[in-house]
């Protein structure tokens, strides 16, 4: 009778709600996806059930105190012997509780494990100290952000490129080892538009704390406007800005300075032009074909100083053509050694009427290999950056299919 009233006051007190969301009330924040009710209900079922047994305890353990204390005159009656009828209810009730518990719990972690065959995947990496989002295998988020669509099943596929990380969304009350060499899947489905924060809940070095970023839920279309922006920097940002935005989204700025300190690598201030120590190799020059060698295969020409090996993890195939000329754009605008202009750094290479323009003769092209994508896997999920194949750039890659509308 107990865990009956029990567990119909949590539900009851759950459905009393008003909306697909809630409050998460004291101890939780506010409910804002279709799984977070599961979690919530088993954690207050515990909490009242905790709460219930320690006033008991406490009520009995006060009278029994004072009714059994010492006074004088008073002779002590004998000791209780075995009572079969304790034993079995200080034995049933706990069973019984914890079996309810098991109930619940597992029926929730089941719910949060079994994506929905419909479900929208996203690639998600950890690296130190940051996180990237890869949408269709080879659109990546430009904010360093999480998008998705509301009320969307959304399953995210996590690998690491160094260390064990854990990916954590508070309000959706999900979370998932993020473990390097193999993949790890989990899903959600945000009930409500808004910004939400993710938090790294395994220790993984130095800037642990610092692995912060969120969840921006939009409305469909909304949605597919940002992909439309990821697929496409060229449209809406000068190659200067979109240098910036990818040095702050794809995590350098946790390894690199622009500022002229050295944080866990060297500053990026002042880098272009400049004479780079080289270990076995003296010094380079730091110019357009080091700064795309350096980023798409940081173990060739290590820093001196900063290795070998070099900590920087490769990003090879996770950038194209126009990422990697944005970012010696931007690398020239904030050097003293860059004595050109930053004219052309500063145009939009979309045309008016439709297509990009090419670099200009200032900016040699870059090529860059793209990431195989594994076609097998629903939602387009990359494969392994290490088996990139530099011929690939080469090829014409098929068009992205459509988020689910």
């Amino acid at each position: 009778m107990l865990i009956a009233i029990l567990a119909q006051a949590t539900q009851a007190a759950a459905r009393a709600t008003t909306g697909p969301t809630r409050d998460g009330g004291y101890w939780m924040p506010r409910q804002s996806s279709t799984v977070a009710g599961d979690v919530d209900n088993v954690f207050d079922f515990i909490y009242w059930l905790s709460l219930f047994f320690f006033v008991l305890i406490t009520v009995m353990l006060i009278a029994f105190i004072w009714k059994y204390r010492h006074r004088e005159g008073v002779r002590h009656e004998p000791a209780a012997g075995h009572s079969t009828a304790l034993e079995l209810t200080w034995t049933l009730i706990p069973t019984v509780l914890v079996l309810v518990i098991f109930y619940f719990g597992f029926r929730g972690f089941m719910n949060m494990t079994i994506d929905p065959p419909n479900s929208y995947e996203v690639g998600v990496t950890g690296r130190m100290w940051s996180w990237g989002f890869a949408y269709e295998g080879r659109y990546f988020s430009n904010d360093g952000k999480l998008h998705v669509p509301v009320n969307t099943p959304i399953r995210l596929v996590t690998s690491s490129d160094d260390v064990i990380h854990s990916f954590f969304i508070p309000a959706f009350r999900v979370k998932k080892d993020v473990v390097p060499g193999r993949y790890n899947r989990m899903w959600f489905e945000a009930t409500e538009l808004g910004e939400f924060d993710v938090y790294c809940t395994e220790y993984c070095g130095t800037n642990h704390s610092t692995m912060l970023t969120s969840v921006v839920v939009h409305t469909m279309p909304e949605f597919q406007e940002k992909l439309a922006e990821f697929k496409d920097w060229t449209r809406t940002m000068t190659p200067v800005e979109a240098g910036r935005m990818l040095v702050e989204s794809r995590g350098c700025k946790q390894c690199h300075s622009t500022d002229g300190s050295v944080v866990i690598g060297p500053t990026l201030k002042d880098l272009y032009g400049s004479q780079v120590p080289v270990v076995g190799q003296g010094n380079v020059l730091a110019d357009e074909a080091y700064i795309r060698e350096s980023i798409l295969y940081p173990q060739t020409k290590v820093h001196q100083g900063f290795g070998p090996p070099s900590p920087m993890p490769s990003f090879l195939g996770q950038l194209n053509d126009n990422d990697l000329m944005a970012i010696n754009w931007y690398l020239k605008s904030i050097s003293a050694n860059y004595k050109g202009d930053l004219i052309e750094g500063k145009k939009l290479l979309a045309k008016p009427g439709g297509g990009t323009t090419q670099p200009s003769a200032t900016q040699p092209a870059e090529t860059v290999p793209r990431q195989n994508v594994n076609t097998n896997t629903q939602g387009g999920l990359p494969s392994d950056p290490n088996k990139a194949n530099d011929n690939q750039s080469q090829k014409k890659e098929p068009g992205p299919a459509a988020p689910p509308k």
